[in-house]
């Protein structure tokens, strides 16, 4: 059954040491390893959609198809079971078996996260988590207002986290500031508690405010922890100050455009380009928004996929005004491409 919720293993495993040999703890693999990217460069990491057949069953075909086209478009991770995913929409089984899937399909070539914090306790996300852990996932998300209700405090989301934290003894952990069922902004505060945990390899980021922003970025140099901004409109601003990367809903329009981004936003040859395409992807934000993810389907059809323009979130198919401005982002794209140089 789906979680009551409402709706929005690295890349090689410990090797078994000899028996008499402690085992290295997990985070500490973590901490060495460079999870999206090489150390110095940014990644673009998708929030993946989940394709459906027409009678809304996972269709796993498509979903191999638009994992390959992620990797093609340079694409240095994966976030599979997210809101773009429809993570509510989905059974704990579905869940499980859909990031099997990505896993299995990638096979090492990129890292991959997911998130694992359903359940009706504490004890029962704990259980879930240690499975999708099993998946062979790189990381473990974890919902920030999955630890505590809206009126609650801090004090309570991370006394519930560190409970958390004791149930799940060695699984790499991330945090995603999802908005639903609720958004809860992490402050600096409880951002450094999770910091010193050690725990935490991963964060998506949807604060908006690029002062608060800052402050996170600050705060998570030169530590383990790897900062993804989910807002578009912030990409340079996160990126050139300390972001590892983006993991934007737009990038299931134009993937191509977040990976050059990532690869040239400090490059003072590209710094003109850099600068207009920030201007565009800002422009384009609001307007993707509508029909979002059935668009996303439809604009990657029109890139050669053969994905159901459907969803299980989604009452009604695109309208014909949607269809148009579909249409018109992706000639905009395709004019993007030209002016940067980028070969699809």
């Amino acid at each position: 059954m789906a979680s009551k919720y409402p709706r929005r293993q690295f890349l090689g495993q410990l090797a078994a040491l000899g028996a008499a040999v402690t085992t290295v703890p997990q985070y500490a693999r973590a901490m060495e390893s460079t999870l999206f990217a090489p150390a110095g460069e940014k990644s673009f990491v998708p929030v993946m959609i989940t394709p459906f057949t027409s009678d809304l069953k996972i269709d796993y075909k498509g979903l191999s198809a638009l994992t390959d086209l992620y990797l093609a478009s340079g694409a240095k991770g994966l976030f599979a079971n997210c809101l773009s995913s429809e993570m509510y929409y989905l059974s704990d089984e579905e869940r499980l078996e859909l990031v099997k899937h990505v896993v299995k399909h990638v096979n090492h070539k990129v890292s991959v996260v997911a998130t694992g914090s359903f359940g009706n306790n504490l004890t029962a996300q704990a259980e879930f988590a240690k499975k999708m852990h099993q998946t062979g996932v790189d990381g473990v998300i974890l919902i920030t207002s999955h630890f505590a209700s809206r009126e609650e405090s801090d004090d309570v989301m991370m006394t519930n986290i560190d409970k958390f934290l004791a149930l799940t003894e060695g699984i790499p952990l991330g945090t995603y500031e999802c908005p639903s069922p609720y958004k809860r902004i992490l402050t600096p505060a409880t951002f450094k508690h999770l910091i010193d945990s050690k725990r935490f390899i991963y964060h998506k980021d949807t604060t908006l405010d690029q002062a608060k922003i800052k402050v996170k970025l600050d705060l998570c140099r030169g530590t383990g922890l790897q900062f993804y901004d989910a807002h578009a409109p912030n990409g340079v601003f996160s990126l050139q100050n300390g972001a590892k990367g983006l993991s934007c809903i737009a990038g299931n329009l134009y993937p191509e455009i977040f990976s050059w981004l990532c690869e040239n936003v400090n490059n003072p040859a590209r710094s003109a380009d850099v600068s207009w395409i920030q201007e565009e992807i800002t422009r384009l934000d609001d307007v993707i928004g509508n029909g979002y993810s059935l668009n996303a389907r439809y604009v990657l059809n029109k890139r050669g996929l053969n994905l159901q323009v459907v969803n299980r979130a989604s009452k009604s198919p695109l309208t014909a005004e949607q269809i148009k401005i579909s249409d018109d982002v992706y000639k905009t794209v395709l004019q993007w491409h030209e002016r940067l140089g980028i070969k699809v």
